[in-house]
């Protein structure tokens, strides 16, 4: 069959994208329908046409999945921070087991690994405790919200079923103080104007606030007066900063950042572990399922006070002070120097003394260590969306631990890396899903790996 753009085509859903989009196939040919799930039979408009695949838009459906549900967010079909508020949640939990299982098969060639139902939250909303927003103008008036799906318009947003209601209020409160002294938001396109970022940090134990301005410039009109009403309005905030970026670019932090009051940092606790947290910390968004995360990677460790265990990609030091409650001796290596300075800060904070952190590329950092006489009896690794650099894999290859626990965001890279790491002499005995981020189609997994 010759397929044309706007042509409508009758076809079944197969799967989801790792996108959140429905695939369906025309004489073996796939369409990417956004809106449509597994399952179902559709009427589809061919909007874009590809060497080997193909867009469409939904136009009808026939038979619609058991999992189909109204999305309950207002703006959820403008805006960019959701994919599967459609899907009910326990067809996201399903689609995401599908995805890790589909991957592992099709890019690691695992087809007798054991995979667990994905753990998944008991109430999936309101979960996030940092809003970052981007800041408008429209008609003379701010806007903050979310970007439009693969725009860069804002969708104006009064709040966000996935943010903590405290970020929302927080967010609400500063965009109309700021209105009232007549900041103006920054222009992407004209490269002018103050105020490029709204974020708040929330610690959920703590219950401690901090608001960050994100600026091109470091000058903010009424800025003393904007401060005084900020800490009258918002309970328990402890700390307003400013970040400054004065670049023409999609990055949201500049270099420079200050404390405009109170504090720098603010607290917060998953399971016993408390973290001191910056404007610019990485701290996981979703600390009630990181503590399920954590115990699984602690649990996969299998440590019983007498190993010597490497955490590369050690981030703040989160997997690190979990792993040194029950070894002997923790040693984290993490490339980014703020990072580093934040993990040993948080050691100290809780009394932790049997870790050791260094700045550098974990590849170079453990075989130096390993040079020093330190042999490893576990790995644990929590690479960015990327994976591991194969160079480490190797590193990981020749240090031969008795196990290695493997942190993933990304099921794709974990796939690819534990092909490498099978291939080397390791076994990966099982993966278990964890859901971090309820409505988007992210997954996290750890993976319990054994020396063979």
């Amino acid at each position: 069959m010759t397929l044309e753009k706007n042509q409508t085509v009758e076809l079944t859903i197969e799967d989801l994208t790792h996108d959140g989009a429905g695939v369906g196939k025309i004489d073996g040919f796939p369409l990417f329908i956004k809106g449509a799930l597994p399952g179902e039979r559709i009427d589809a408009k061919i909007i874009k046409l590809k060497k080997n695949y193909g867009f469409a838009r939904l136009v009808r459906v026939y038979v619609e999945s058991k999992h189909r549900v109204e999305a309950p967010c207002p703006i959820y079909k403008q805006c960019g921070g959701c994919q599967l508020q459609h899907l009910s949640y326990e067809g996201q939990l399903e689609a995401k087991y599908n995805q890790v299982e589909s991957v592992l098969q099709r890019i690691g060639h695992l087809d007798n690994v054991k995979i667990h139902p994905v753990l998944g939250m008991n109430d999936p909303w309101n979960y996030r405790n940092k809003a970052q927003v981007p800041v408008g103008e429209e008609e003379g008036g701010l806007v903050a919200g979310f970007y439009q799906q693969r725009s860069h318009s804002i969708v104006n947003m009064d709040e966000c079923m996935i943010q903590q209601e405290v970020n929302d209020q927080v967010v609400q409160t500063v965009k109309r103080i700021a209105e009232k002294y007549g900041v103006r938001a920054y222009d992407e396109q004209k490269h002018r104007g103050t105020l490029r970022h709204i974020m708040v940090r929330y610690g959920q134990v703590s219950k401690e606030v901090m608001v960050v301005f994100v600026t091109k410039q470091s000058e903010i009109p009424h800025r003393e007066e904007i401060i005084e009403e900020i800490v009258a309005e918002i309970p328990n905030v402890k700390s307003i900063v400013q970040n400054i970026n004065p670049k023409k670019t999609n990055v949201v932090f500049g270099d420079k950042t200050t404390v405009l009051w109170g504090e720098e940092y603010i607290y917060d606790s998953i399971g016993d572990i408390k973290f001191a947290i910056s404007a610019r910390s990485f701290y996981q968004v979703n600390p009630e399922q990181t503590k399920v995360l954590y115990d699984k990677a602690l649990e996969y460790a299998d440590l019983n006070g007498s190993e010597t265990v490497i955490d590369a990609y050690c981030g703040i030091g989160t997997i690190s002070l979990f792993l040194a409650q029950k070894a002997k001796r923790v040693y984290g290596v993490e490339i980014v120097p703020e990072a580093i300075d934040d993990a040993k800060r948080n050691a100290k904070l809780n009394g932790v003394e049997n870790v050791d952190f260094a700045v550098g590329e974990a590849e170079k950092v453990i075989p130096w260590w390993k040079a020093q006489g330190i042999e490893a009896d576990v790995i644990v690794v929590d690479p960015p969306r990327k994976g591991c650099d194969e160079t480490l894999l190797q590193t990981i290859i020749e240090m031969k631990p008795k196990r290695v626990v493997y942190v993933s965001c990304n099921p794709a890279t974990l796939a690819r890396d534990l092909k490498i790491l099978e291939e080397g002499g390791f076994e990966t005995k099982e993966v278990q899903p964890v859901d971090m981020f309820p409505h988007t189609t992210h997954c996290e997994a750890v993976a319990r790996i054994e020396l063979k």
